[in-house]
C-alpha cells in the first residue's frame, strides 16, 4: 500500500528538508517558498533548534538582515541551500525584467578553442571594456556575508550581471561557420543545465557545452556492430555443432584462410553500415578509419567467444559480454571529449571530434585506434590456436579451451617434453632458443590487452578522489600485469609444454619478464597526447613521465628498474605456475604485492 501510495502522490526526497524562519512581508519569503528543499516558518513563531534551521531576521540597524543557522551540519546545509535558494530567486528576477541591457549589463561572448590552442587577444573584437572582465560578478559573491543578496534582486543580490553570451549553439562554430554539430544547444530545450551549456546567467551559472549530439551520433556507430557479432558468432558456433566446418579442416587451407573467409564479408558490411551512417550525421573518412578497429575487435573477440563456447546460450553470454566491455571502453571515455585527454584512449573520440569539425593529427589518431587494432589481431590469433578438429568438435570447458589456445603458441622447454616441428621464422631461431623466444614473444603480445585495460582503469578512476583512486590504481594496474606475463606459463606446464622444474620455471619467468619490459616501452607514446599530465596518469605510466631534471645515472637505473621487477616477479609466478594452481595463484597475490609496492616508489620519484 505504501509503494502504490508513494507511486500515485509521488516521492521526494529533496523536499521540505530544511525549515526557514522568515517575516511574511520579508522579500526573502518568495526565494524560501520557490525551493522545494526549504519550508517557509513564521519568524515570530521560529524557534531555531526546535521549529527552525535557520532564522532570517533584520541586522536591528537597518543596514540589512542577518542569517542565524543551528550550529549544527543541517543547519550549515541549510545556510547554503538559502544561499543558493537567494541567488536563483535574483536570476529569476534579473531574467524577467524588461529592459535587458539593465538587468545585464555586462556581456560576455564565449568562444570555445581546442585544448592547447591559442586565442589572439584582438578576436574578440572590440576593447577591453567592450569584451568586459569578471568584476561585474564581484560584488554578488560578497553580498552582505549573512544572507547572500536581498530577495528583491537590487543592490546586494546574487552574483554580478551578465548578458548574453554566444557558446555556439546557434549551429556555428564560434567563427561564423556553419557546424550544426560543433557545439549542440541543449541548455534550453533538453533539461536545462543538465548537460551544461548554460549561456544566460551569473558568470558562475554558465557552463562548457557538453557534446550531447555529437556524442549520441558517435554511438550511433556502434549500435549495428551487436548486430553483426551475434550473426557472425551464430554463424561460427552453427558450423561447429552441426560439423560443417569438418570438410574444411581436411582442405588444403590453413586455419588463417578459412577464418578470413568467414570473417572478411562481415568486415566489408561493418565498413559499408560505417560509411552509410557517417554520411547520413555528416561523419567523413576519419569516422570510418575510427569505427574499422572497434568492429574488427568485436568480431575478434566473438570469434574466440564462438570458438571457446559449447552451445549458443554460452555464447550469448559471451557476445552480450563483450558487447557491454568494448561499448563501455569505447563510449565512457568519450564522455570526457575536450575535457581531459583520457577521452583519447577510446576510438570514439576521433569520431566526435570529426563530428565536430576539429583536426585529429596522426599521433592522437594512431594512439587512439591502434591498441584496439592490436587486440583484435592478437584476439584472432588467439582463436586461431584451437581452430582445430580436437577443440572445435569436443565439449571441453571454455577455461580449458583457453589454456590450450595459449599453449599452442608455445614451444617445448626442458627435458622429457613433446617439441612440434619449428615452421617459418621458428625454424630459423636456434632450437635452445626457440622455448624462452616463444614465451618473450607471446608476453609481448598481451601488452596491447594490458594497455587497454590500464587506460581503462584510468579513465573509470581518474574523475575519483586521488586518495581513493591511487592506492587502486596501483593494485589494479600490477595484478593487469602479473596475469599477462604469466597466465601462459601456466598453460605451458598444465599441458606438458614445460618441464616442471624449478631451473625451467625461472628460465621462462624471465624470459616473459624480458618480452613484457621490451613491450612495454612503447607506452611512451603517452607522453606525446598528455596522459602523463594527469596525476593517476603518472600512476599508470611512470616509468615515461616526470623525467625532467633527473640525473642520468638515476635515469639509467629508473630504466632498468622495469626490467628487474618484471623478471623476479614472473619468476615468482613461474615457479607457483609449476607446482599447481593453487600455488599459481598464491604467488600472483605476492608479485601483485610487490609490483605495487614497487610502483608506489616509483610514484614517489616521479611526484
Amino acid at each position: 500500500g505504501a509503494g502504490l501510495a508513494a507511486g500515485v502522490v509521488g516521492l521526494d526526497v529533496d523536499r521540505d528538508v530544511y525549515r526557514v524562519g522568515v517575516d511574511d512581508g520579508s522579500p526573502y519569503a518568495d526565494a524560501v517558498e520557490a525551493e522545494p528543499a526549504l519550508t517557509l516558518v513564521s519568524a515570530d513563531r521560529a524557534s531555531l533548534g526546535t521549529t527552525a534551521d535557520l532564522i532570517v531576521h533584520d541586522d536591528g540597524r537597518g543596514g540589512g538582515v542577518v542569517a542565524v543557522a543551528t550550529d549544527t551540519r543541517k543547519g550549515e546545509a541549510a545556510a547554503a541551500e538559502f544561499r543558493e535558494a537567494v541567488e536563483a530567486h535574483n536570476e529569476r528576477l534579473m531574467a524577467a525584467e524588461t529592459n535587458e541591457t539593465a538587468a545585464f549589463p555586462l556581456s560576455v561572448t564565449l568562444r570555445y578553442v581546442t585544448r592547447g590552442g591559442s586565442l589572439p587577444d584582438t578576436s574578440l573584437g572590440g576593447t577591453e571594456d567592450e569584451v568586459g572582465t569578471d568584476d561585474g560578478s564581484a560584488d554578488g559573491d560578497e553580498a552582505d556575508g549573512d544572507a547572500g543578496g536581498s530577495g528583491d534582486g537590487s543592490t546586494n543580490g546574487g552574483d554580478g550581471g551578465t548578458g548574453d553570451v554566444d557558446d555556439g549553439g546557434d549551429g556555428t562554430d564560434g567563427n561564423g561557420e556553419d557546424d550544426a554539430l560543433a557545439v549542440p544547444s541543449i541548455g534550453g530545450g533538453l533539461g536545462g543545465g543538465a548537460f551544461g551549456g548554460d549561456s544566460v546567467g551569473a558568470p558562475g551559472s554558465i557552463t562548457p557545452p557538453f557534446p550531447f549530439a555529437s556524442l549520441v551520433l558517435a554511438f550511433v556507430f556502434l549500435v549495428p556492430m551487436n548486430f553483426i557479432v551475434q550473426a557472425y558468432g551464430s554463424s561460427v558456433l552453427d558450423e561447429r555443432t552441426n560439423r560443417r566446418g569438418e570438410p574444411l579442416l581436411v582442405t588444403p587451407l590453413a586455419p588463417v584462410d578459412i577464418v578470413a573467409g568467414k570473417t572478411l564479408p562481415y568486415v566489408a558490411v561493418a565498413v559499408g553500415i560505417t560509411a552509410l551512417i557517417a554520411g547520413l550525421v555528416g561523419g567523413g573518412v576519419v569516422s570510418v578509419l575510427a569505427i574499422l578497429p572497434i568492429a574488427a575487435t568485436f568480431l575478434a573477440a566473438t570469434f574466440v567467444g564462438a570458438v571457446f563456447a559449447r552451445s549458443f546460450k554460452e555464447l550469448t553470454f559471451v557476445t552480450v559480454a563483450v558487447s557491454v566491455l568494448l561499448t563501455s571502453y569505447a563510449f565512457v571515455p568519450a564522455i570526457f571529449t575536450n575535457v581531459t585527454p583520457v577521452a583519447l584512449i577510446s576510438p570514439l573520440t576521433l569520431v566526435v571530434f570529426d563530428l565536430q569539425g576539429e583536426a585529429v593529427s596522426l599521433g592522437e589518431f594512431l594512439f587512439a585506434t591502434t591498441p584496439t587494432a592490436l587486440a583484435s589481431v592478437l584476439l584472432f590469433g588467439l582463436g586461431l590456436g584451437v581452430y582445430r578438429e580436437e577443440d572445435l568438435f569436443t565439449q571441453k570447458p571454455v577455461g580449458r579451451k583457453f589454456l590450450d589456445a595459449l599453449a599452442a603458441r608455445l614451444y617445448g622447454v626442458g627435458e622429457g617434453v613433446r617439441r612440434p616441428p619449428a615452421t617459418g621464422i621458428a625454424a630459423r631461431v636456434p632450437e635452445r632458443l626457440r622455448g624462452v623466444g616463444a614465451v618473450a614473444f607471446l608476453t609481448a603480445c598481451t601488452v596491447p590487452f594490458v594497455f587497454v585495460a590500464e587506460l581503462l582503469a584510468v579513465a573509470v578512476l581518474f574523475a575519483l578522489p586521488v586518495s581513493v583512486s591511487i592506492p587502486v590504481l596501483l593494485v589494479t594496474i600490477a595484478f593487469i600485469e602479473e596475469v599477462a606475463k604469466s597466465v601462459h606459463l601456466y598453460a605451458g606446464f598444465e599441458r606438458g609444454v614445460f618441464a616442471r622444474t624449478d631451473r625451467v620455471a625461472l628460465a621462462v619467468g624471465l624470459a616473459s619478464g624480458l618480452g613484457f619490459f621490451v613491450a612495454e616501452k612503447a607506452t611512451a607514446v603517452v607522453q606525446a597526447i598528455g596522459l602523463t599530465e594527469l596525476y593517476v596518469g603518472r600512476a599508470a605510466f611512470g616509468s615515461v613521465a616526470g623525467v625532467a631534471g633527473l640525473s642520468p645515472a638515476l635515469l639509467v637505473a629508473l630504466f632498468l628498474a622495469p626490467l628487474v621487477v618484471h623478471g623476479f616477479t614472473t619468476a615468482v609466478t613461474a615457479v607457483g605456475a609449476s607446482r599447481n594452481r593453487t600455488y599459481y595463484a598464491g604467488t600472483l597475490v605476492v608479485a601483485t604485492l610487490l609490483h605495487a609496492a614497487y610502483n608506489v616508489g616509483v610514484l614517489g620519484i616521479h611526484g
